[in-house]
């Protein structure tokens, strides 16, 4: 089997654990006496908002914002589509939507709340004394800050009207019932998403603290809203929030272990160093080459042949003005660490399908991508130093492109040493 096959199957193997209509239906709320509303946001939401209507047995309406091309046929339930990973003016009508239709509940009411990663980008909703554009420029400066999601996810959500249970706080009386597909390092759900049905004990103090350490140049209004009151955000024990549940339907964790099973299943022996990796892409693929050579070279501390799997979400410092997204960084920081090393091979892919702005999830890599990339003229290192990974793995018809997933648990990293 070909390494690119191989590497394929584990990823499918990924994602079709973390299937919206297999893992909803082992968490399904008991039936309201009143009415059922979804709402959800998310890259996954629209899936999840279609395998929610097969398994529930009962009336039920609402909406769902996803990212653009991500929909899914629903008979019941509207989807939204908006942009993502940058906040548009579609994404606020969505928030306003979402906001509506949980309004005016009763404590016989039961709101389903279906939340996957993305949906920060997708639900923006400004305070009193921001505009959507102050909200687009936090977001742009987040994503280039190389501030891990969950630090992002922190000032966001002391940034918003929807985010850190704002939207849950919103369907008071209401019970809120939470399926949630993490994408988040340690799967703490009042991250994923910004939390927007389920709250934390972050403050805005915190939130500023992310901004200095980070030295993160913010619009004034926005500076100026987490300096004041108006900014915190709910607190877990506010009485609202009685009787609200909340469950984890769907995580690295367990995309990893059926990689690894289905890693076996070929033949390979599979080793999985975390579900939560965090840290500078192309930093993080120096520890996994060395790792990776150490094996190659010495049998140690695993033995040929064998797999080694990572999960978590890396993050990008923007240097450059090229295409890519972290995934693709990482792969070719490790390209560049691998040359040579025959017998090295390595794939890296977001699980919803898309890595950054491109169309492609991730690409696929080995001991000759930095040879091959230098027969065509092209230099790998001033393409990583132009964050232009897209570009070089492009050159040498190495992406990785599946199309939407419909799921979102974050990225998978796979190293093959033979």
């Amino acid at each position: 089997m070909q390494d690119k096959e191989f590497f394929t199957k584990l990823f499918q193997a990924a994602v079709e654990a973390a299937d919206p209509e297999r893992t909803i239906a082992a968490h399904l709320p008991p039936k309201p006496k009143g009415r059922t509303i979804v709402v959800g946001a998310g890259k996954g939401s629209a899936q999840m908002a279609s395998a929610f209507e097969k398994v529930w047995d009962g009336p039920l309406e609402g909406v769902v914002v996803t990212r653009y091309g991500f929909g899914a046929p629903c008979k019941h339930i509207e989807i939204i589509e908006a942009s993502h990973p940058v906040p548009d003016a579609a994404g606020l009508v969505a928030s306003k939507r979402l906001l509506e239709t949980v309004s005016g509940l009763t404590a016989d009411d039961l709101v389903v709340a279906l939340i996957s990663g993305g949906g920060s980008a997708l639900l923006p909703a400004p305070p009193e004394g921001m505009t959507l554009e102050d909200e687009i420029a936090v977001n742009k400066v987040l994503l280039a800050s190389g501030a891990p999601i969950s630090a992002m996810n922190a000032v966001r959500k002391h940034l918003s009207t929807i985010k850190g249970g704002r939207l849950a706080a919103a369907a008071h009386p209401a019970r809120v019932f939470s399926l949630i597909v993490s994408d988040i390092p340690g799967d703490n759900p009042a991250f994923v998403a910004s939390g927007p049905t389920v709250t934390d004990e972050t403050t805005r103090e915190d939130a500023l603290r992310i901004v200095e350490r980070y030295n993160l140049d913010l619009p004034q209004a926005a500076l100026a809203h987490l300096r004041s009151e108006k900014a915190d955000a709910p607190k877990p024990s506010d009485a609202v929030f009685t009787g609200h549940e909340h469950h984890l339907v769907a995580s690295a964790a367990v995309s990893l272990e059926a990689a690894a099973k289905a890693a076996r299943n070929l033949g390979v022996e599979a080793v999985i160093l975390s579900d939560a990796i965090e840290g500078e892409a192309r930093e993080v693929a120096h520890v996994h080459a060395a790792l990776a050579k150490q094996v190659l070279a010495k049998n140690q501390p695993f033995t040929k042949p064998v797999v080694i799997l990572s999960g978590g979400e890396t993050t990008v410092t923007v240097r450059g003005k090229g295409k890519g997204g972290r995934n693709s960084e990482f792969l070719l920081s490790l390209a560049i660490d691998i040359d040579g090393a025959d017998g090295i091979s390595a794939f890296a892919a977001d699980t919803d399908g898309i890595d950054g702005s491109e169309d492609n999830a991730g690409a696929f890599a080995d001991s000759t991508t930095i040879a091959r990339l230098l027969a065509k003229g092209h230099d790998a290192l001033a393409y990583l130093n132009s964050n232009d990974a897209w570009t070089a793995f492009n050159a040498i018809d190495d992406l990785f492109v599946p199309g939407p997933t419909g799921t979102n648990v974050n990225d998978l990293r796979a190293i093959l040493i033979r």
